[in-house]
């Protein structure tokens, strides 16, 4: 039967190829007989090249068509592995835009498999199905949320977003540390702005409340919310101000009466390096003022059943012990739903380096220390979508080892 199909696929080709091939010097009114057109020659050779590409391409098909949707999932993922190399040979930001665009067209795996029970956790009234999420900085536009949260993260960090678009600092703004697996970014809060931002936002959020009508699933029982406003994940929105705006916290109150709807949590960056005077408000006083503000701007709004976004601070990775000592009396006296916190350790340099997240075990040594949940953007930058269910699934093994049936038994276990 393979022969006769393939037989009658040739036949066809030719058959198309003949009637689709222009006659040239016809003569509609001649009265001489044409000749008629002469059918191409194949040898052998390609007759049988021909048949076996074809074979190759119909075997294929039936066996891609028998695997099952968890491994060819896995495939997908493996895939992108091949695409590395390509954006190593582009610009640092030249391949963010690139992967950007990639995930807002929806030219990334989309992940089908279940993630491991164990790594399942409830935060602030919302279930999130494991506790890898994508820091700010990637996705700064909201520009491609349904693609980044389809990869299988458990959560989705967009921003910084400033009241008023502006440009960032000079490029070259973003370099690569090949060696160390590191990239220092300069880019300075570069932002398309609220307005823009909240547009893409509202539509994503429009999106997933009608998918939420039409479906005929019920809701959970334990009433418990399952994933966010923009669809399967949990969205959070990084708040940043402008680089000339002379008043801070206004620019963070704006942030939080345009975008808080959307927001599943919402992050006050006062971290950056790059924007002057922005770390200034680091300080105890200037903390506790900025925070009972943009408190107080998000708490006038009317919010359903499930209340306003919780509300966290980014705080920069290089403090002083004092410094520390004075965010953590303004989190606790505000009651502060959490802190976004970067960690210094010494490692074989002489000098502290910045703890990232590469491996599934070095999100286990975080959340073991009392992190809850985790961040991934260096290591997502050089891995690409290949790394998460990597990471997930040495996490699960993590827990698994040392005992732990769900991950907030480990939330700070080596503190306890």
């Amino acid at each position: 039967m393979a022969v006769r199909a393939t037989r009658r696929l040739l036949r066809d080709v030719l058959y198309k190829r003949l009637i689709s091939s222009p006659v040239g010097g016809v003569r509609h009114c001649s009265s001489v007989a044409e000749a008629p057109p002469k059918i191409p020659h194949f040898s052998r050779k390609g007759r049988l090249l021909t048949g076996l590409t074809i074979g190759f391409v119909i075997a294929g098909g039936a066996y891609v068509s028998t695997v099952d949707e968890a491994t060819f999932c896995g495939w997908l993922f493996n895939a992108t592995k091949l695409v590395n190399p390509f954006f190593a040979l582009l610009d640092a930001e030249v391949a963010h835009r690139f992967a950007v665009s990639a995930a807002a067209r929806g030219w990334v795996p989309r992940e089908k498999r279940s993630d491991p029970s164990i790594l399942e956790l409830d935060v602030w009234g919302r279930k999130f199905s494991n506790p890898i999420g994508l820091a700010a900085g990637f996705d700064k536009n909201a520009e491609a949320i349904e693609g980044l949260l389809g990869l299988g993260f458990g959560f989705v960090e967009v921003g910084s977003v400033t009241p008023v678009p502006q440009e960032g600092n000079p490029k070259p703004r973003i370099f690569r540390l090949r060696k160390e697996g590191a990239i220092i970014n300069r880019c300075g809060f570069n932002s398309e702005g609220i307005v823009v931002v909240a547009k893409r936002l509202g539509a994503q959020h429009g999106k997933r409340m009608l998918d939420e009508t039409s479906s005929t699933s019920s809701s959970p029982s334990d009433g418990m919310k399952h994933g966010g406003k923009a669809g399967p994940g949990i969205l959070g929105v990084n708040l940043g101000k402008n680089k000339t705006s002379e008043d801070a916290a206004a620019d963070y109150v704006q942030g939080v009466h345009t975008l808080s709807q959307y927001a599943d949590y919402l992050v006050i960056n006062v971290s950056s390096p790059n924007t002057p005077g922005l770390r200034m408000l680091q300080g105890r006083k200037q903390l506790k003022d900025l925070v009972k503000k943009v408190q107080a701007a998000r708490d006038e709004m009317q919010w359903g059943e499930e209340g306003p976004p919780p509300l966290l601070v980014k705080i920069a990775p290089d403090l002083s012990k004092e410094d520390l000592e004075d965010i953590a009396a303004v989190a606790l006296a505000l009651r502060l739903d959490g802190l976004c916190v970067f960690l210094l350790f010494s490692g074989k340099d002489s000098f502290n380096r910045l703890w990232g997240i590469s491996s599934g075990e070095d999100a286990y040594k975080k959340i073991r220390g009392g992190a809850t949940l985790v961040q991934l953007y260096t290591a997502f930058a050089y891995g690409g979508p290949a790394l998460i269910p990597q990471l997930k699934a040495e996490l699960a093994e993590c827990l698994r080892r040392d005992g732990f049936k769900s991950i907030l038994e480990a939330v700070g276990a080596d503190y306890r």
